[in-house]
């Protein structure tokens, strides 16, 4: 299996691994992060294709990582945004990476960076246009005025809005026009509602690539959460005891 590296200029800390392959069929049998329930929800086996790439080259990533993935699956915000947990049941609190992944132009890409940090990753074909019409879709105001003038650049900023909404988690809840990034600008930092995210932009091999990440975190809770805080709860009001009530009678 072609799996390939990826290393953004410049990028040294934190830590986290980049990685892609060409998207290719797999059986579910053989991608140990897919959910059976959400692949079948693909009635196009393209989007079947890519989406199996995705969780096989991600399970390809955990392990590189020096985690076992039989222990994981893979789960989604409200918003959407795959996240890893612990197999409910096997009661390990053991802090995991944030990850993202991503599709374009026949290959599949997965980003994954130590605990505590958000990343997103988002690619597109270096050469792809994209109508001057549209660009009003994803720029407003002075970024707009940019845009129009050295549209040549439609495509590293859309790529590069797309990666900062992943690192938020939000994908399309967050409005692109309200992401603003510097036009031409391989490095920047972007603050979004009081949150810093860096950002590079890269050609690799006709690739448009874009990373984003910050130091923060999605607030996620397990069933294993809520059990614990029910447990927590009903001790604090004395409804638990060592073996049984303490009142006589109820042993």
């Amino acid at each position: 299996m072609s799996v390939e590296e990826l290393h953004p200029p410049g990028v040294n800390q934190p830590r986290m691994l980049l990685l892609r392959m060409p998207v290719r069929s797999f059986s579910i049998d053989e991608v140990a992060l897919a959910n059976a329930d959400e692949v079948a929800t693909f009635a196009i086996e393209k989007r079947r294709d890519e989406h199996l790439s995705g969780r096989w080259l991600l399970g390809q990533a955990v392990e590189a990582w020096g985690l076992d993935i039989a222990g994981l699956s893979v789960h989604r915000t409200d918003h959407r945004a795959p996240y890893l947990r612990h197999i409910p049941g096997l009661w390990r609190n053991t802090p995991l990476p944030s990850i993202s992944i991503g599709h374009a132009s026949g290959w599949a890409f997965v980003a994954i960076i130590e605990h505590g940090w958000r990343i997103g990753i988002d690619a597109e074909s270096a050469n792809r246009g994209l109508q001057e019409n549209a660009f009003n879709l994803m720029c407003k105001g002075e970024e707009l005025l940019a845009l129009q003038n050295a549209p040549s650049h439609a495509i590293e900023l859309w790529v590069a809005k797309e990666a900062v909404q992943k690192a938020l988690g939000l994908g399309m809840h967050l409005n692109p026009r309200d992401i603003g990034i510097p036009i031409g600008v391989p490095h920047a930092t972007i603050t979004i509602e009081n949150l810093n995210l860096q950002l590079v932009n890269w050609v690799n091999d006709s690739m448009q690539m874009s990373l984003a990440w910050g130091q923060f975190s999605l607030s996620i809770r397990t069933p294993e959460d809520a059990l614990l805080d029910a447990t927590r709860a009903a001790m604090q009001e004395g409804e638990w005891g060592v073996g049984c009530k303490t009142t006589r009678g109820n042993c």
